[in-house]
């Protein structure tokens, strides 16, 4: 297939959404425990990565095998219907990418201990059942949730987990402060979902979908968006008042006004094809934002 039509499958614009929690995992095992495992953590990214995009994948394939066949998201939707893709192959391509992962999971097991096995395996279900299965997960109103806990925190708790394994227990006293550390990209991944289902309202319906919106309604949604956000935000201010991240990390502070903008343009007109692209552009600014702080204050 085409290059940009191999990016559509995998969703290229939202890997940041995988990407920068890894980052800010890796910048918190040097900033609070001056240990990198570089070997670790290249194949934990290569394994990440690949994982993320047969996610992807296996969204795209299972929302195309799941549509009526005469339902026009078949054809004028889904990019495997768009670009008329094999279906066969793409299935195979999604397989390919998930075994490489799983091998890869396999010899960071054998490097690291059972609770990076314990971890992968959490990841790599909610992977599937996010859109395979008789009720996948994008389908039901916990979407959000999963999303947001799997790769806001999930991630960013692996790539610190990786790093510091020989040096502290996997307890609650390690659990705690990332978990409060990766709140606003919890709420920044959770709210992408939730732009996208609030977009797809009447499509979720026509696909017997039953997403947090369906239950909300479409206006109370796009209240509980804005809240993600600033539940985020808040989060990362206390994150940084209990010195948990560095006081450089309230950089991410200066893009509200653009996200501020961006929430308002979408609450007025909430079309995928028009103003979904603020959502994602949102995500994009709100992390890089986080990242490019924290890089600052290990300097």
């Amino acid at each position: 297939m085409e290059l940009k039509v191999f990016l559509e499958l995998i969703e290229i614009k939202a890997k940041t959404a995988s990407i920068f929690p890894f980052l800010m995992g890796v910048f918190y095992a040097y900033y609070h425990f001056h240990q990198l495992d570089w070997l670790n953590l290249v194949i934990f990214f290569v394994a990440m990565f690949l994982f993320n995009m047969s996610v992807d994948i296996n969204d795209n394939y299972w929302d195309y095998q799941n549509a009526p066949a005469d339902l026009a998201y078949r054809r004028a939707t889904n990019v495997i219907g768009v670009n008329h893709l094999d279906i066969k192959k793409i299935g195979r391509l999604d397989f390919i990418f998930a075994g490489i992962a799983a091998l890869l999971g396999l010899i960071l097991v054998a490097r690291v201990g059972w609770i990076v096995l314990a971890l992968g395996l959490f990841c790599f279900a909610v992977g599937f059942f996010y859109a395979g299965g008789p009720w996948p997960l994008d389908a039901l109103p916990v979407g959000e949730f999963f999303s947001g806990f799997t790769m806001g925190f999930m991630i960013f708790l692996l790539a610190v987990y990786v790093n510091v394994y020989q040096v502290v227990a996997f307890n609650w006293q390690l659990i705690g402060p990332i978990f409060l550390a990766a709140g606003l990209s919890m709420c920044a991944i959770a709210s992408l979902l939730l732009a996208n289902n609030i977009c797809d309202y009447q499509e979720d319906l026509n696909l017997n979908r039953h997403t947090i919106v369906r239950y909300l309604g479409v206006q109370r949604s796009l209240w509980f968006y804005a809240s993600l956000l600033i539940v985020g935000y808040l989060l990362l201010i206390v994150s940084v008042i209990c010195r948990i991240l560095p006081f450089s990390v309230l950089l991410a502070l200066l893009v509200i006004p653009l996200v501020y903008r961006n929430t308002r343009h979408f609450f007025a007109v909430h079309v995928k094809k028009e103003t979904f692209k603020l959502a994602v552009q949102n995500l994009f600014v709100i992390t890089l934002t986080q990242v490019v702080g924290f890089g600052l204050g290990l300097l």
